[in-house]
């Protein structure tokens, strides 16, 4: 409502201010938000309550125009003794709500209250075009943003070739899709992060791309297998290789590193410890951070923060060579690649590295 008043008011500025007329914007429980008029209005209205933060919906104020037009859902006069309350006996109120256009819901109410003997009989009419002219204000908002999100995060729906992949608003609404067709328009269960299902079984991934939206979507390969285990591999590779929902992802040296020594604190590490960790003594947290927001494009809500830390059901092979060493349960013979990410410098890697590299086998000599 806050982004139409100046709208509404410019629209009904000569309606609020003749003489024995108030305006008022509410929300879509009936609060009254602003009142304008002139001064001699305003407090003849003040002494029905009609001033900012009553509540005029019908549950506590019987038949009135504000509460009674949200609750019909159109708009709606009322005049002299058909309000309910006594105070409210001498004003005719014409009232409309406000709906938001993307998925239809009343957001607030626009009111015009005059004193009975100045009604207008194009007063209704009046608040009807300017609640429309405010629905069609709000759309244009809503194609501003719409832009402004496929502009910033399109590149990850589309990084993602040969999968079906979405971009989903915060209020629902499907911005893209590929192939096209493959959602509704609206988003048709709770948009929470992670893997859900569909109505019709599907099951996909929702990813947040910024703290209040908008998401990313893609369905999991081979319906009903959203229990497909992500896997790491970065024996033998200056590069880690990821595989996550049936994507193969290469990854950079510094996020290999950062993986790697996630992978290897399944508790978390501050961005503090993990800058100590990659870069030793001069390592700055607000560098890591950096890095982490640009990996958390790939892994999505896998990574999470405070501290960070990494899906604990994802696998990774020097985790199983390294429990394999000290178990003994399979021979690592044969299945050793090489040295964990050889070609890496960061302190925590190598010392993970050397631990795997001097650790004897079950066959080896005590």
């Amino acid at each position: 409502m806050a982004s139409v008043w100046p709208l509404l008011f410019a629209n009904l500025e000569s309606a609020a201010f003749e003489p024995g007329h108030v305006l008022f914007g509410g929300d879509a429980d009936g609060h009254l938000l602003w009142v304008q008029g002139d001064s001699a209005a305003r407090h003849v209205a003040e002494r029905a309550n009609l001033v900012p933060g009553a509540r005029w919906h019908e549950a506590e104020a019987g038949t009135n125009g504000v509460g009674t037009a949200l609750t019909l859902g159109r708009a709606f006069q009322v005049r002299g003794t058909e309000h309910y309350l006594s105070v409210a006996a001498d004003f005719t109120c014409s009232a409309a709500p406000i709906r938001d256009p993307a998925n239809g819901a009343v957001i607030g109410v626009v009111d015009v209250t005059c004193k009975l003997r100045n009604t207008s009989a194009l007063a209704l009419q009046l608040v009807t075009t300017a609640a429309r002219l405010a629905e069609a204000h709000l759309r244009d908002l809503a194609r501003q943003r719409d832009a402004e999100i496929l502009t910033r995060y399109l590149d990850r729906v589309l990084n993602r070739v040969g999968h079906q992949g979405a971009l989903i608003s915060q209020e629902g609404r499907v911005l893209y899709s590929a192939p096209s067709g493959w959602l509704p328009a609206l988003w048709p269960v709770p948009l929470v992060e992670g893997e859900t299902g569909l109505p019709d079984g599907r099951r996909v991934v929702v990813e947040r791309l910024s703290p209040g939206g908008p998401f990313s979507v893609h369905a999991l390969p081979n319906n009903g297998s959203g229990d497909q285990v992500p896997r790491v591999s970065a024996l033998g590779r200056n590069r880690a290789v990821l595989w996550l929902d049936g994507v193969v992802h290469e990854l950079s040296l510094r996020h290999s590193e950062l993986v790697v020594l996630l992978l290897a604190n399944p508790d978390g590490l501050t961005a503090a410890t993990l800058a100590e960790e990659l870069y030793g003594n001069d390592g700055k947290a607000v560098t890591v951070r950096a890095e982490l927001a640009r990996l958390r494009r790939i892994l999505g809500y896998r990574l999470s923060s405070d501290p960070y830390r990494l899906d604990r059901r994802i696998r990774a092979d020097f985790q199983e060579l390294a429990a394999d060493l000290e178990t003994g349960a399979s021979d690592p013979h044969g299945r050793y690649p090489g040295s964990l990410l050889p070609g890496s410098q960061a302190p925590g890697v190598r010392r993970i590295r050397r631990r795997l590299d001097n650790q004897p086998t079950p066959d080896s000599p005590a």
